[in-house]
């Protein structure tokens, strides 16, 4: 018998019980489909965190100051003095000393509590690739006379004027007012924050007015190109070392990370996740493969006797564990190939706020288990009907 044939045999067995084999086929098709879609999630995931980390600025380097240490006896805080040492850096083009505090804004009988007022120089909107989208950005005679202006991020204009044009609105920070003179281009949610929910002042203004003056927060560099970033951090961290009179830099009394590490990070954790998802999807697919197995067995019982009359008539043993494996296969190719075609049309729609992302690697490779499924779960009912012996099958009831 030709393999044709048997592939025909197969097709009618499959299409025998219509209902039992479409049911059998959708724990298949959830299966695949689960696994395609949620790795498409955590692919759209990764691929949105890039993109606004990139968004954020590829030449950024931060520093972050520490304490002062019971073991050093110095201050470790970072102060304008640092950051304006910073500057002689050969492969730095500016330094922005920030300082941060959370605020409520309020304008008219709107009110929106902004999570980072920011206080810093001219200089951060290039570095942060925070490009105006109306009005226009502060500058360093603002600076230098702590004017009351501000820039604020499109969600932050949202929330506290609607449908008001801002630029030129007073607005309260803190009890004191502030006039918009700007507002931010839209960058999309970064994670668990928001850089789009900000306000940016003069950094004297923000001193006098909000925070005091205290030490910095953080100091945001831009290096003069991307390729610069590794040279820039070393000539940093050596100014760092020398006007912080750090001896152990096992020890540094601050961080400093640019933006490649912090992109590295991030997506080194989306990764992790997009490979938990896939895994606990994967779950559906071994209860599918047992189905066809319970399936299978059910088959190879009801048709007892068909086996045992095509063996009496000839059938060689591999003619009836093809046949079986072939029907166990079907089973799984086609629930498969449904479940990528549902996982495809699911993915042009968001999920959780993240637009997924189908890889053509992991359709491949859910269909390429699918059919392993097929293969390993039906050899077990496929190899007992091929073993069954023609006079104990002819004589089951």
């Amino acid at each position: 018998m030709s393999f044709i044939e048997i592939f025909k045999f197969a097709l009618r067995g499959v299409g025998a019980n219509k209902l039992r084999s479409g049911l059998t086929m959708l724990g298949i098709l959830i299966g695949v489909g689960a696994v395609i879609l949620l790795v498409a999630v955590g692919n759209g995931s990764a691929k949105a965190v890039e993109e606004n980390l990139q968004a954020l600025g590829t030449n950024q380097i931060t520093v972050q100051g520490g304490r002062a240490g019971a073991k050093t006896g110095y201050s470790t805080d970072l102060t304008l003095d640092i950051a304006e040492a910073l500057k002689d850096a050969p492969d730095v083009r500016s330094v922005s000393p920030l300082v941060t505090t959370s605020q409520t804004l309020t304008f008219g009988d709107s009110s929106h509590d902004v999570q980072q007022v920011i206080g810093t120089y001219p200089g951060y909107f290039t570095a942060s690739n925070s490009p105006v989208a109306k009005g226009a950005l502060f500058t360093q005679e603002d600076v230098d006379q702590a004017a009351r202006v501000v820039v604020i991020g499109s969600s932050t204009a949202t929330e506290l004027f609607a449908d008001t044009d801002p630029i030129g609105q007073r607005i309260g920070i803190g009890g004191q007012l502030f006039t918009v003179i700007g507002v931010l281009k839209e960058k999309g949610s970064a994670g668990f924050t928001n850089p789009d929910d900000t306000a940016i002042a003069p950094l004297p203004a923000v001193q006098r007015s909000l925070t005091g003056y205290g030490p910095i927060n953080s100091i945001m560099i831009e290096a003069v190109d991307a390729d610069s970033v590794s040279l820039a951090q070393a000539e940093v961290t050596a100014i760092l070392n020398a006007k912080m009179h750090v001896t152990n830099t096992a020890s540094a009394p601050y961080t400093i990370r640019n933006a490649a590490q912090l992109l590295a990070t991030r997506t080194e954790t989306a990764e992790t996740f997009t490979v938990l998802l896939g895994a606990v999807a994967a779950i559906s697919l071994l209860v599918g493969g047992i189905g066809i197995t319970n399936i299978m067995m059910v088959t190879v019982t009801e048709r007892t006797r068909e086996i045992g009359i095509r063996k009496a008539l000839g059938a060689p043993r591999r003619v009836i564990l093809t046949q079986f494996l072939i029907e166990a296969t079907l089973l799984s190719v086609v629930g498969g190939g449904l479940g990528a075609l549902a996982a495809i049309a699911g993915a042009s729609f968001t999920i959780a706020g993240v637009q997924p992302v189908v890889v053509p690697s992991s359709v491949a490779l859910a269909l390429g288990v699918s059919v392993a499924i097929g293969l390993f779960f039906g050899s077990y009912p496929a190899s007992r009907a091929a073993g069954l012996r023609p006079i104990d099958a002819l004589r089951y009831e």
